[in-house]
């Protein structure tokens, strides 16, 4: 089978990361890289053997020997390289967020319904074998009925007032900061492991530093949230709790998501990605720690590591990968409510309803506000 060609645009911290789940897929080759310098791209090419390079993503766009559009720049420009890529005929994968407002996201899945071609969205975190391993075991009812989701997303890239990037600027990375980036995954995989929709939201958003200086600029006042303390409230009713701040020393990349039921409760962390905790009142806790053969049998394919072997983060970004190409490879053509192997636009735009729903909470004072469907 011939090898689809995808052309890659941003090359920054998750650049490099989206081309190597692409070549470990063995299912595509990135042909050309764009970024906004030609040298930048010319330099990067040749670092990581890659065919063809340019200054300029339209030219990635217009490339009659590329499938596929791989989107990894800041979020502002997400929309429109996917509008553009879709009109050319492209299959289209951006990174998340996918879009800085939901107008900007329900246009492009309208777009991508109207070319009638896969469109996905890079929540890869869901695609851990541990975490797929937890979605199998609460489908299964092995907690009973879910009752409380709990987590957060703490980093301390943001703990001194010389921290600073391109993701504390709105125009770049929307009005939220972390609580719409990192928070993202959070809940996507919220509503992944339980199978239920976040239906409402009540927020406190807040910024400590208001003020950064970077060792290298000019001070800046900040206009994004810091930190981020949301209560949610699934389409059954169930409630979830989630925190997320970039100002938490020692927390390096710490997403945890915990599922308490009426039997049991498990939970995740991400800085341990080969475990799962499993609770019991009656029973003395576990651990299971990753081995194919204790897992449940409908996802032992995301583990290709025998027991022992550690699968992180680099490879849940190949397993969603793989599953996105092997789509586009098969023809397969993504069906609306079936975002189980993949996160689509439609995934994406409810995000996006997500987050703008926590701003309004916000601006409320802290009153509860319904997710946009």
């Amino acid at each position: 089978m011939k090898k689809l060609r995808v052309g890659l645009v941003g090359f920054g911290f998750i650049g490099p990361h989206h081309l190597e789940a692409i070549r470990r897929t063995g299912l595509a080759e990135v042909v050309a890289i764009a970024t906004q310098s030609t040298a930048t791209a010319r330099a990067k090419t040749a670092s990581y053997g890659v065919e063809k390079s340019t200054g300029d993503w339209r030219t990635l766009v217009a490339d009659p020997a590329i499938d596929v559009i791989d989107i990894a720049t800041p979020t502002h420009l997400h929309a429109p390289i996917a509008l553009a890529a879709l009109a050319a005929g492209k299959h289209v994968i951006v990174d998340k967020p996918m879009a800085l407002t939901s107008a900007e996201a329900k246009q492009m899945l309208a777009a991508a319904r109207r070319a009638g071609l896969v469109h996905a969205v890079t929540f890869n975190i869901r695609y851990n074998v541990m975490l797929q391993h937890a979605r199998a075991v609460i489908a299964r009812g092995k907690l009973g009925e879910v009752r409380l989701v709990r987590g957060h997303y703490l980093q301390e890239w943001l703990l001194k007032a010389t921290d600073f990037n391109w993701r504390l600027q709105p125009e770049q990375a929307g009005a939220l900061g972390m609580v719409a980036d990192a928070g993202a995954h959070w809940y996507d995989l919220a509503q992944h492991l339980t199978g239920r929709r976040i239906t409402r939201v009540l927020a406190d958003l807040s910024t400590t530093i208001k003020v950064r200086r970077p060792a290298r600029g000019q001070q800046t006042r900040v206009q994004v949230p810091d930190l981020g303390l949301i209560i949610c409230e699934f389409d059954n009713g169930v409630r979830g709790q989630f925190a997320t701040s970039a100002l938490c020393a020692g927390h390096k990349n710490d997403l945890t998501i915990e599922v308490s039921g009426s039997r049991g409760s498990l939970r995740w962390e991400q800085e341990r990605p080969d475990e799962l905790w499993f609770g019991h009142r009656d029973e003395p806790n576990q651990l299971l720690r990753k081995d194919p053969p204790l897992l449940d049998p409908a996802v032992r394919s995301y583990a290709t590591l025998p027991g022992g072997h550690a699968e992180a983060w680099p490879d849940a970004f190949r397993n969603l990968m793989r599953n996105i190409l092997a789509f586009i490879a098969a023809g397969r053509t993504p069906r609306d409510g079936d975002e189980i192997l993949f996160p689509t636009f439609a995934t994406g735009l409810r995000i996006a309803h997500l987050v703008e729903a926590i701003a309004a909470s916000a601006k409320a004072g802290g009153r509860w506000r319904t997710v946009r469907r």
